[in-house]
């Protein structure tokens, strides 16, 4: 437990001494205490530079990702000046111009996928002799992956349909957990703090949900149940009525992974910006250790969004899943039980 808090200690400290003081002055104003908020939201965004800040010093390293565009008309992609005067801007999509540029929210994803494999790979039982797998890691990444199976997948989706999308949970379980946990580390953004990342892995979840019910139900019976049950006078209403519900649960998905893990990181800014806000040392004996619980929370925070994204896609797979064998033999009308599908699966 010693070497756990000194290890995060050491973590915190290299987070705030990489993004924190030296950085805030260089910003010249912020060390006046003027443009905290602007530095919080600076780092919190993505943005096409990398900065890397040199130990006991105040310079940056900028590292310049690769711009892609790709021009849907002649000349789409040509810069125009930026009306607040700060150099030249891209035209967006709007404009005929897809920006496929690469973003520091686009590296943490690549590492976070890379960290992923490697660590599957060094601790996944190759050894089929063994049944259970040795050393504390493999041991951990065998307790996640069992509790995905068993505690998300199976009682949520069911005993016969669960294990088909185990695989998908457990990708999604382990990215979110990885790209959550690599914005804790010194030089690192959290790409899970980018509505565009949750949106994406969100959408994953909406197709493998459609997907899920159309193979359970078939073509026919997916889409009665947009119809609701109900008499065909009231069609009308019912099926915009469900039609946007379809889409409610991917926008929850999205909205619920990306504020609470943006909120957190701008608390622990925050908290460290009231130093030079307030411009007295004697806040750093008040914000720093309230800083540092926000830190230890956010570690805790990493690991319950990535269970429930997992837990509620599961949860939503299992309303697909059950609505295709329940649809025929209660009709709609009775989809208020339905509904409560995850139940109706499990063992």
């Amino acid at each position: 437990m010693r070497k756990a808090m000194v290890l995060f200690a050491c973590l915190f400290a290299g987070s705030v001494w990489a993004s924190g003081p030296a950085g805030v002055a260089n910003e010249g104003k912020d060390a006046e205490g003027e443009d905290v908020a602007g530095y919080i939201l600076h780092h919190v965004s993505d943005s096409n530079e990398y900065e890397f800040e040199i130990p006991l010093s105040h310079n940056h390293i900028v590292v310049h990702l690769p711009r892609i565009f790709i021009p849907l008309s002649e000349g789409a992609c040509t810069p125009v000046a930026d009306p607040s005067g700060h150099g030249e801007v891209y035209p967006g999509l709007g404009a005929g111009c897809v920006d496929l540029s690469i973003t520091k929210h686009t590296v943490m994803m690549w590492l976070a996928a890379l960290i992923l494999i490697g660590s599957l790979m060094v601790w996944s039982n190759r050894d089929k002799t063994k049944l259970v797998p040795r050393g504390t890691a493999a041991n951990l990444f065998e307790m996640l992956v069992l509790f995905v199976r068993d505690e998300l997948a199976i009682k949520n989706i069911g005993k016969e349909e669960g294990p088909r999308y185990v695989p998908y949970l457990l990708t999604a379980f382990f990215f979110i957990l990885f790209m959550n946990l690599l914005g804790l580390f010194p030089w690192m953004a959290s790409a899970t703090g980018n509505i565009a990342v949750t949106c994406g892995l969100a959408l994953c979840t909406f197709v493998v949900t459609q997907v899920a019910g159309i193979r359970a139900a078939g073509i026919g019976g997916y889409l009665k149940h947009l119809t609701g049950g109900v008499a065909p006078w009231l069609w009308p209403i019912m099926i915009p009525v469900e039609f946007l519900g379809l889409f409610t649960k991917p926008f929850a998905l999205t909205i619920r992974l990306f504020a609470n893990m943006l909120a957190g990181h701008i608390v622990i800014f925050f908290l460290l910006g009231l130093i030079f806000m307030l411009r007295h040392p004697a806040v750093a004996l008040v914000s720093v250790p309230f800083a540092f619980g926000i830190y230890l929370l956010e570690l805790f925070v990493a690991f319950v969004q990535a269970y429930v994204f997992t837990m509620l896609s599961a949860l939503f797979i299992g309303m697909s899943v059950a609505m295709g064998h329940h649809h025929d033999d209660h009709g709609h009308a009775e989809a208020g039980a339905s509904h409560d599908h995850g139940k109706a699966h499990h063992i």
